[in-house]
């Protein structure tokens, strides 16, 4: 394998944003510019130039992870290469699975967790695995709750232990630091799972194998996707995101190399550095950070530990909101926790590309507001006389530009799929692919411009008091009533409707250009209500409709079209099933800390393309 240059690709990767860049600005001017620029205009060339370098990075990053996704024997190896060195079988080393609970419902909980152990069991490396519940209930019948459900597992698996913190401080990173710093102590690693994280066994051996293959690793990330769900909201929202989250984490885990990311989650990391480097103390404000994943990360690569990303579906899987409501509340805290890196960057140690990947998740956010500005300018200037000499084609090529790079991780994760026959084997075929794309499209189309919206008010309102709310995160499918919804949106859908009627006032293409973005506002209220609605949810299930790999039981093919593409020596990347072996008997449990005896969750913040 050929070394990798950390210097060559990420110039070659600087080089291409730029070229992408400068093609989205120059379409943009070259609308502009005839007749000349107004002020409004110079605000709206501001505003689409603030965001054309989130544009640029998500199509280069699609493009690179396209291109490995298609042409790699081993897509994961060729960005990850202690993977093609991780050894298969009992790992040497002792790991702790740590489990971060809130306020949640253990019956869902506890299952997938039984079924980890026994895998780990059956493939005779139960031994090597602590698990930890660690809580931060605090509400009293919850607490009650907890306790009776978690009994009988720990009765179940002797091994297994429980603390419950009566202060939750530092929430979640503070919930995990305190683990580390009182309960573990052979543990060279830990996997963080959070209360709606299912893994596999094979997925778990595999992330410490990769680890012990490589002493530089202080975290590896394994992607994420969403578990089969029955709602309509979070079936659509997470096919979609499973596309553009396999290109966009490959093509950014090949230039980002040792300087990956962390989402707090489904990931391994390594206990001695991660202790003594990713303690996270209050900001001067006294609040204390929210979206600690990132910031963690960045401690670990300023001394010289790799964190590196396993951009592989099988195996780690998560549960997305429910519902458009819960959806909103949970980009409002990772908006606000983002938003806290502003006061980060001057942080001694700070890498150069930890700043980088600091401002990259300031800017996922802080898009949302300039794209509602250059609309509402572009509405003031038409309606101001400005504009008449705009041409209207060349204006609605920009447009299409820009949407085709801003969505292009998950175009080139939908084409990746049509593309590879044995890929799109796993969801049916591919005409049953293509319609689930297709209607998850327009479901986007309709929903991206809502969340944009919303975040944008939840920024505005941020620096006079706005709060996210500390609030146990709600998982159960549920309807949405109209009223409910029209309590939550009206101001959604009024500025669509305002916004509409603006351009309807100018002329035709004004309205046409401007529906794509608009239609989604003045619709809110009937989208939240349907995608929760179990009929509609039912009628996609029945048509199989944007159904995954895991709702069809299928096995997943994310290797290169070729059947006879190579797979890592001696490790299976897919983490296909293997012959149970007798497992050893279980060691005698060890005494437990004096505060581990029966006795808030943040939810994990991540860059979404």
């Amino acid at each position: 394998m050929s070394p990798e240059s950390p210097l060559l690709r990420r110039a070659l990767f600087g080089l291409l944003v730029a070229a992408l860049a400068a093609l989205l600005l120059v379409l943009l001017l070259r609308a502009l510019l005839p007749g000349g620029l107004s002020a409004l205009e110079w605000a709206i060339l501001a505003c689409i130039g603030l965001t054309t370098p989130w544009a640029a990075l998500s199509a280069a990053n699609a493009l690179v992870g396209l291109v490995i996704l298609l042409r790699a024997p081993d897509p994961a190896a060729a960005v990850l290469p202690a993977l093609a060195r991780a050894k298969a079988g009992p790992p040497a080393s002792t790991t702790a699975l740590l489990v971060c609970l809130r306020n949640e419902p253990m019956e869902a909980v506890l299952p997938p967790l039984t079924t980890l152990l026994h895998g780990l069991e059956q493939e005779g490396a139960g031994d090597r695995f602590r698990l930890w519940l660690l809580s931060d209930t605090q509400d009293p019948q919850a607490v009650a709750a907890e306790d009776a459900a978690i009994r009988p597992f720990l009765a179940a698996h002797p091994t297994a232990r429980y603390r419950r913190r009566t202060e939750n401080i530092g929430y979640k990173a503070g919930n995990v630091m305190d683990a580390l710093d009182h309960h573990l102590t052979e543990e060279a690693f830990f996997l963080t799972l959070d209360a709606d994280s299912v893994m596999t066994p094979d997925a778990v051996l595999r992330l410490v194998a990769v680890m012990e293959a490589d002493p530089k690793l202080g975290i590896v990330q394994q992607l994420i996707v969403g578990r089969p769900a029955t709602a309509a909201f979070p079936r659509l929202f997470q096919f979609g995101m499973r596309a553009g989250m396999r290109a966009w984490a490959t093509g950014q885990a090949w230039w980002q190399m040792d300087a990956g990311p962390y989402w707090g989650h489904n990931a391994i990391l390594r206990v001695a550095p991660f202790r003594e480097h990713a303690k996270l103390e209050a900001l001067p404000d006294g609040s204390r950070i929210l979206s600690h994943d990132m910031v963690e990360s960045v401690r670990l690569q300023s001394a010289g530990w790799a964190v590196r990303c396993l951009p592989a579906e099988d195996g780690s899987l998560e549960a997305n909101p429910p519902a458009l409501p819960e959806f909103l509340r949970r980009d409002e805290r990772w908006g606000a926790g983002n938003m806290q890196y502003i006061h980060l960057f001057r942080l001694p140690g700070m890498t150069a590309l930890g700043r980088l990947q600091l401002a990259q998740a300031i800017l996922l956010f802080l898009g949302a507001p300039l794209y509602l500005l250059a609309l509402l300018l572009a509405a003031a200037n038409g309606l101001s006389g400005g504009g008449a000499g705009t041409p209207m084609a060349t204006l609605a090529l920009a447009i299409l530009a820009h949407w085709l790079c801003y969505f292009a991780p998950k175009l080139a994760g939908y084409a990746q799929v049509l593309i590879q026959r044995r890929v799109a084997e796993t969801y049916g075929g591919r005409a049953a692919f293509a319609r689930g794309a297709l209607v998850e499209l327009v479901f986007t189309q309709l929903f991206e411009p809502l969340s944009n919206l919303n975040k944008a008010i939840f920024l505005a309102l941020l620096p006079f008091g706005a709060k996210p709310g500390w609030l146990p995160q709600n998982r159960a499918d549920r309807g949405v009533t109209w009223g409910d919804a029209m309590r939550m949106l009206w101001p959604h859908t009024v500025i669509g409707l305002l916004l509409t009627a603006a351009f309807a006032s100018l002329s035709w293409p004004a309205l046409a250009l401007a529906l794509p973005f608009t239609a989604g506002l003045i619709l809110a209220v009937p989208l939240c209500v349907l995608t929760a609605d179990p009929r509609l949810s039912a009628r996609l299930r029945a048509r199989g409709i944007a159904a995954t790999p895991e709702e069809l039981g299928a096995p997943q093919a994310t290797a290169a079209e070729s059947p006879a593409a190579p797979r890592s020596p001696d490790f299976p990347r897919t983490a296909a099933p293997r012959p149970a072996r007798q497992s050893p008997p279980p060691p005698a449990p060890r005494a437990p800390h004096p505060s581990s005896a029966p006795r808030g969750r943040a939810s994990p913040r991540r860059h979404r393309p």
